[in-house]
């Protein structure tokens, strides 16, 4: 005769196991996901807030005031009149400077000094925030299984971050630039998108635990999936290109719309030689790949959406939802930095409209790959 079955029977086996040789450790293991998590929030808002002091120092032509890579010294910042002097001296020998800033003050260059500063500073806390919190969670071994080694690669991609960013200023401190070069700033932002991006996916992550991703994996929407991780990679590029339209101000040449200059395709975008530095340093052309490829993401992500409408969960319904109102709002916001040629707090909420969107196609991504349950009614 079978044994009728209760309705708690689950609940039941499951405090028996938690009454096992081992349960306790394991719990314990598990529990440091959401100390984790809230680390890593940290980190995503410093790493957020990193990426707009960037774009005020490009923007406010900062980036070349420290001339030297000093990552420990260097965060002490000058301290008397000399130390100044000798930091504006260094500044004069540069080509910014010599070419186009003859006529700048000491209290001048202090300002864009505090900036580049400011911007290093922040880096170094970055660093340390990581490392402490990464060692404190190893040496108390709360990391869960398999995470160690997701975590440590933040800590060595903002290390080669650190790295970039002095190879990118370098490319300012001689011969006749007066900029930093475009392509580097692009690798320089890009990667800042990278760790973010990983970053917003691990707390995802660990916001629910290893068998509810199990779990929920197996509902995951593949189509819908692949769509939408098509537009992250569009996205991403566009953020490539908007940081070589930063680097050379293109931003500020062509500003009428939908036309560039009364012209469709503007007549002075293959003007330099050789043939491919017009895609990283002749305006024209740049700013016309910016807003064309500003116009795909757009039209292939209202399609994304349009897709979504067929998924049967309500949740992943509503991160494509928000994602598409964010992505409409960033074209519009877009449109209109080119039509005040991008002033600079124009310029930083466009970038930062960037940073949500990202974060928002990733939450669309992950409620594809890992759709939230929901009653039968729902």
């Amino acid at each position: 005769m079978a044994k009728n079955r209760s309705i708690f029977e689950e609940v039941e086996t499951t405090e028996k196991a938690a009454a096992q040789p081992g349960a306790i450790a394991r719990a314990s293991k598990s529990g440091a996901r959401g100390a984790i998590r809230v680390w890593l929030m940290v980190l995503f808002a410093l790493v957020v807030v990193m990426i707009a002091v960037g774009g005020l120092t490009r923007l406010t032509d900062s980036g070349l005031s420290i001339t030297e890579w000093a990552p420990v010294t260097g965060a002490i910042p000058p301290l008397n009149a000399a130390d100044w002097a000798s930091e504006f001296e260094k500044y004069k020998q540069i080509p910014e400077y010599q070419l186009q800033n003859t006529m700048m003050t000491l209290d001048q260059f202090k300002t864009i000094y505090w900036w580049e500063w400011g911007h290093r500073q922040l880096g170094r806390v970055i660093g340390l925030v990581w490392a402490a919190g990464f060692f404190w969670f190893l040496l108390r071994k709360q990391i869960p299984t398999g995470w160690s080694g997701r975590l440590l690669l933040l800590g060595g991609l903002g290390g080669l971050q650190g790295a970039i960013g002095w190879w990118m200023v370098s490319s300012g401190l001689e011969g006749t630039r007066l900029d930093v070069a475009s392509y580097r700033l692009a690798i320089h932002l890009g990667l800042a998108f990278l760790i973010l991006s990983l970053i917003a996916w691990y707390v995802m992550k660990l916001g629910r635990s290893e068998a509810e991703l199990m779990q929920a994996r197996r509902e995951t929407e593949p189509k819908l999936k692949s769509l939408v991780s098509g537009l992250l990679h569009l996205a991403f590029l566009q953020i490539l290109v908007g940081a070589l339209v930063a680097g050379i101000d293109a931003g500020r040449t062509y500003t009428d719309w939908p036309l560039m200059g009364g012209e469709v395709f503007p007549s002075l975008a293959f003007e330099l030689t050789p043939l491919w530095s017009n895609f990283f340093e002749n305006e024209a052309l740049v700013q016309f790949n910016h807003r064309i490829l500003g116009y795909i993401v757009f039209a292939f992500g209202m399609f994304v959406w349009w897709r979504s409408r067929t998924s049967a969960k309500r949740a992943t319904k509503t991160a494509f939802d928000w994602m598409a109102v964010i992505l409409f709002g960033q074209v519009v916001l877009g449109i209109g930095t080119v039509l005040y040629a991008a002033p600079v707090h124009l310029a930083i909420v466009h970038q930062f409209g960037a940073v949500v969107l990202i974060t928002l196609i990733l939450r669309a991504r992950f409620a594809t790959m890992y759709p939230t349950t929901q009653s039968v009614r729902s």
